[in-house]
């Protein structure tokens, strides 16, 4: 294959696809995940089982999403990120039909199993920025990615409650029906192919895991991001039962509520969007999880004055919504810069440790409440994790006094 030269005379760059496409791609994961939050004590009584149980469709779609990074990177880079994540797509699409009209938990639990390839949107959405970009326009163009794909958890629980208190709870899965429908066809339509290089076999990709696994700055990258996802993904985990079950506030309020997280995340976003090219990743991320950090701490001031209010839950969590925002894109970055050339791998194995320390930490914070324990578990784990990502990206910056900042164009390997 030949490949194209700009007039420079080194290899160009792949067409790169429209920015709200990519958005569109990686949104359906965030839609999954967040439309039926407000739901869960309805899907609880409808279908006759514990809310412990029903609390699984957020542990098992975390699970499923860490796992099937695992390939869906690989995937990508041996054939190709349009045919991959279209078929992603469609896999989605399919689930989602048929847990409109599911009957039992044990089915829906599984459909969400399913419904977990809606993570194709997340990693090849990053790959194909590293395809079209260079290294420090990653985080900046990532960035953006998720300011404009933070508008669906902002809007997405709202919608979900009010879909609930009106149609029921099936009614969600409707929504995520006809988004990922259109999320197939923006894609058929605007996405060429941007993996110019693919690997020879997929079994090639995951023997260079090891290569991954060995580089010091990739475990940097990637144990910041678990940590800084992992204080939201206890939120997704415990918030639920604190609003309803301590609070008491029906769906359609949760939703409404949880606005004040997506809010933060945006601004957290628009912030790295904005400034990264300027203050460098390492700021980002270390002032991101102390963000992230002191809103944990606010929420447990907040409810141990008395102020056992709604706001209490969610504008501290909004905090850690502005960290994520501001230490996510970056670390993604991060971590897709690693190496290159295996920027789908590197998507997905990290993606897949993110989501399965977010997993592990959603089902903590959910073990940990209790009628008697007031909300004080949650935020303990949401300040832990936060803390835990200071550490990975103070660790990260150790290794870059010690063996020097990676190549920004990835010319060479890096520790």
């Amino acid at each position: 294959m030949t490949t194209s030269r700009d007039a420079a005379g080194k290899p160009a760059r792949p067409r790169s696809p429209h920015i709200l496409t990519l958005v569109i791609a990686t949104a359906s994961s965030a839609l999954a995940m967040n439309v039926f939050l407000p739901s869960l004590p309805s899907i609880a009584r409808d279908l006759d089982t514990d809310y412990a149980v029903v609390q699984l469709m957020v542990s098992i779609y975390l699970f499923a999403t860490a796992g099937l990074q695992l390939f869906i990177g690989p995937a990508s880079d041996r054939l190709g990120r349009r045919p991959v994540l279209l078929a992603c797509l469609a896999i989605f699409v399919a689930s989602s039909l048929l847990a409109v009209f599911v009957q039992t938990i044990e089915t829906l639990l599984v459909l969400r199993f399913f419904q977990a390839f809606a993570a194709g949107g997340m990693v090849i959405s990053r790959a194909v920025v590293r395809d079209t970009v260079d290294s420090d326009e990653a985080a900046s163009r990532i960035g953006y990615i998720t300011m404009g794909m933070a508008l669906v958890p902002m809007i997405a629980p709202a919608f979900g409650g009010v879909l609930d208190e009106y149609y029921g709870w099936r009614a969600t899965f409707i929504l995520t029906l006809v988004y990922g429908v259109v999320a197939v066809l923006v894609v058929w339509l605007d996405l060429n192919e941007t993996n110019q290089s693919p690997t020879r076999s997929i079994g090639a990709q995951f023997r260079v895991y090891p290569e991954l696994v060995g580089s010091r700055r990739f475990w940097s990258y990637t144990l910041t991001a678990a940590f800084t996802a992992g204080a939201f993904f206890a939120f997704l985990g415990g918030g639920p039962y604190v609003a309803s079950a301590m609070l008491g506030i029906g769906p359609s309020a949760y939703g409404f509520y949880f606005v004040l997280v997506s809010i933060g995340y945006m601004a957290g976003n628009y912030m790295t969007a904005r400034f990264s090219t300027r203050i460098g990743r390492n700021t980002l991320m270390i002032a991101g999880n102390v963000a992230a950090t002191a809103g944990g701490f606010i929420g447990v001031a907040l409810f141990a004055l008395g102020f056992d209010h709604p706001v209490s839950l969610f504008l501290p969590t909004g905090l850690v919504g502005i960290g994520n925002g501001m230490s996510l894109p970056t670390a993604y970055a991060g971590i897709v810069s690693v190496r290159p050339k295996l920027a789908g791998s590197a998507s997905g194995l990290g993606g897949a440790i993110q989501m399965g320390g977010g997993a592990l930490l959603s089902i903590l914070a959910g073990a940990l409440l209790s009628p008697t324990s007031g909300p004080y578990p949650l935020f303990a784990v949401m300040i832990a994790s936060s803390s835990l990502a200071i550490c990975a990206t103070l660790y990260g910056m150790r290794i870059e006094r010690i063996a020097g900042p990676s190549g920004g164009s990835g010319g060479r390997s890096s520790p």
